[in-house]
Formats: C-alpha cells, structure tokens, sequence
C-alpha cells in the first residue's frame, strides 16, 4: 500500500517552495506535525521519529552552524549494511594518475548515453583539486542522463553537490521536499541529505561542483553596499512532501571517494515536517543582479560571484560560483571582451546557453574549459579583432549563460578527461594566430590619448 503527501515524480503540478537564504525554515505537511516548543519530545505528533541532521559540527558558530530536526515514519538509521559498489566515471580527489597541466583544456559536450542512465551513473568526473578526506577543494563533475533514478536514492558524505542543469528538467526529491530546476536554474544539495533524480523531459545533461570545504555562502559586497548580485529572496527551499511507501529501496552513499550501497523497505523520503537551517535549495540565474562599469575598462570577474566557499584566508576561495549572464556592455575607450589574463586562481567554465563573449567558435554549451593557475588565456582572434573595431555604442549580450568555478588550489584533471574523446586537441590554437600589430613609428591611439 502506498501513499503521497504530493503527486509522484511524473505529475507537472507547480511546487512550492520557501524564499531566502540561510533561513531557519520550517515546514509541516501534516498540521500539528512539528513539535510545539521542542526539538525531542517524549512522543513526536503522529507517531512520528525525530532524527537531526548536522551540517556542521555541534559548537559551529551560531553565524554558521547548519542543522535541521526532521519528523519523519522511519528513521533512516533504518537499512541493511553498506556494501562497496563500483563506479566507471566517478571520482574523488586527490587525483594523482595525471599530472595537471598548464596547458589551456577544452572539452566538447558528452555523448548521449547508449544505455539507461541514471544521475548517479551519469557522473563524469572531469577534474577536482584538494582532499575530500582533509575536506578542502573540489571536484567538477560533468552528467548526461536518460533514466530516473527511481526507488534508488543517493547522499554525499564528502561534499555539497551544486548542480547546475544545462539540458532538461531535473525533479530532484529530497528528504526535505521536492525542487524543480531547469536549464538556467541551479540547486545545491546539503552534505550527507538523500536525493534522488527524476526526469520529466526524458534526458538531461548539466554541470555538478563537488565542494569539499566550507559550504557555499553569499559572498560579502563590501563597497558594493547592501543591495545587488544575487539577492536572498530569489533562493528558494522546498516544503517538506512526504512519501509512505513500501517496497524495495536501494539508498547509495559516496564515502571517502567510494560509492556504496545499502537496502530498506521504505521510501527514504518519508520526512513529514522539519524546521532548521540546513536544506537543499535552488535559484534562477535570470535574478542575478549583474554589476559593471558605467565609465571605462573591464571589471574584475568577481563582480559575477553568486555563492562561494571560503578558505582561511580572507577573499581567496575555496571556490567561487561565477555567473555570465546577459547584460549590457557600455564601457568607453575599452576592450570590452575579457581583458588576455594570467590568473592566480584556475578557473574551470561551462555554457548552458548561447555564446561566450570571448570566444566565437569551439566553445558550445554542455562544453567546459580548464585554464589552471597562471596558464595565459583571453579572446580568440576574431572576438580580439572584432573588439578592438567595434563603434563602442551600448550593446546587449543577448541570451547568454556562461559560468565558472574558480579555485585557489590548481584543479588538476583526471585521466579519464584528459582520455576522453570530447578534449579537444587543437584548442590552444585559438590562440596561435594572433596578428601583430605593433607600429614603434606610429600610434593610431595618439589623438584618443590626447
């Protein structure tokens, strides 16, 4: 016998969901279900468990301590034990079979699968840096799918998941409630909360940061005042939507790199209220509130962070999510394309629509780049020549979607990526051709300069 709080997995009913970021939430989907006045009661409201989940240590600070209380018909200590299971494409970093390389990389989208795929089997391991075990740095993981994950359900005990779709619709249900995130939309998934991917479209394809270290947060506007980038209304966390169903459920865990498996008998997603801090939420890169230059040259990038995780030392990430959204350019007298740029930090981008300013060709969406720390990159000839003619009027990047994880540690790529059939071999090329232009008896910009 089964029954839904909410419609199953194919219903296309709209969701609904609870604004800000790093809220306390709460949510019930049975009146009465949350507790009164405390977290344990000797008996919890309809003979539920209460089980908390922690994000962070006990004595975190207030500021930064991540935990939700959840009510729930089983409580999920629940299974059978864990048993190893193996995994083609996903990895854990270190990686240490590839030396990583200060050559500019290039990648084409992955293939469609040949064979049913789901999220978890999906995952394509591209590149990463630190230790999931010392819990600093990233992995960056590519997925093309075409198969719901099911009755199976999957939690990270290595790292937050920020998912980034670039195709298809994602439905994924949580232990918390359900979110709904489309191409142009991101969700990232707490450490350690069961998720589990279904697909409405049929396929999907997209973008995943592992992050190991501290979990993603706003980043601080400092000059910039108190209004602007990515706003705290515009993040979006789930109603709690229970599941009372029986059946056989495999629940898989990523452990210190490995994948595992256990079974139980009940949907994991059995949650019927909870309130708390840590809860998987999404957001729609269309309300990034991008911010640029009104008088002349081209900003740092930073200005495009949305969320980052922190490092000990003050400004410099463990990873930056950076946006590129459309927008205007109207910068006077300057190159308005990213300035040619040798950066300390390695940077590791993707398109999810239209076309990359920087570049004209090769770049597509479901693609990636990796341009490690200090390793020269910036426009490819046509976009450099097209610039430097160009009548400076205001012009709108139109329909356009790029993004970036930037790292402080250099992100080195696994061997599987530097195999795979989709690196493209020829991309330092774009490059190459760069004409000469330097005149030591005339300067064009002579009468400009005065």
């Amino acid at each position: 016998m089964s029954s839904f709080s909410t419609p199953p997995a194919t219903a296309t009913q709209a969701l609904s969901y609870q604004p800000g970021f790093g809220n306390h939430f709460s949510s019930e989907a049975l009146p009465g279900a949350l507790p009164p006045r405390q977290n344990s009661p000797q008996r919890a409201p309809y003979g539920l468990y209460a089980e908390q989940i922690s994000g962070t240590a006990f004595t975190a600070p207030r500021t930064e301590n991540l935990r939700t209380w959840v009510y729930r018909i089983h409580p999920s200590a629940g299974h059978t034990p864990f048993k190893p299971m193996g995994s083609a494409s996903l990895r854990t970093a270190p990686f240490v079979d590839t030396p990583a390389t200060p050559t500019q990389l290039r990648w084409d989208p992955l293939p469609a699968p040949q064979t049913p795929t789901d999220f978890i089997e999906g995952l394509v391991t591209m590149a990463g840096n630190g230790d999931a075990a010392t819990q600093v740095g990233i992995a960056i993981h590519r997925y093309r799918v075409n198969r719901a994950m099911g009755d199976r359900s999957f939690y990270n005990a290595d790292g937050e998941m920020l998912i980034v779709p670039q195709a298809g619709l994602l439905r994924i249900r949580t232990e918390l409630g359900i979110l709904e995130v489309s191409p142009g939309e991101l969700a990232v998934i707490p450490r350690g909360l069961r998720m589990s991917v279904d697909l409405p479209e049929g396929e999907a394809a997209g973008y995943v940061c592992e992050n190991y270290g501290v979990p993603f947060r706003l980043p601080e506007l400092g000059p910039i005042g108190s209004n602007g980038l990515a706003n705290p209304r515009d993040f979006l966390a789930p109603v709690a939507a229970y599941e009372q169903r029986e059946g056989h459920f495999e629940v898989v865990a990523k452990f210190q790199g490995n994948l595992w498996v256990a079974e139980q008998s009940w949907s994991p997603f059995d949650v019927v209220a909870w309130h708390g801090t840590l809860a998987p939420y999404k957001y729609d890169c269309d309300q990034f509130m991008a911010i640029s230059t009104v008088s002349y040259d081209h900003p740092d990038p930073s200005i495009y962070t949305v969320l980052t995780s922190p490092s000990p030392d003050p400004g410099v990430a463990n990873v930056d999510f950076v946006l590129f959204p459309s927008r205007w350019l109207v910068a006077e007298q300057s190159f308005r394309p990213p300035w040619y740029h040798r950066n300390v930090m390695s940077e590791f981008m993707g398109l999810i629509r239209g076309v990359y300013e920087a570049k004209v060709e090769g770049f597509v969406p479901g693609g990636c780049s990796l341009h490690n720390s200090h390793s020269a990159h910036g426009p490819d000839r046509e976009t450099y020549e097209k610039a430097v003619s160009a009548e400076l009027e205001p012009h709108k990047l139109p329909d356009t979607l790029a993004f970036m994880f930037e790292s402080r540690y250099v992100i080195r790529p696994t061997r599987e990526a530097m195999e795979s059939p989709t690196l493209q071999a020829d991309y330092w090329r774009c490059w190459s051709d760069l004409a000469t232009h330097f005149n030591p008896v005339r300067n064009p910009n002579e009468e400009i300069q005065r």
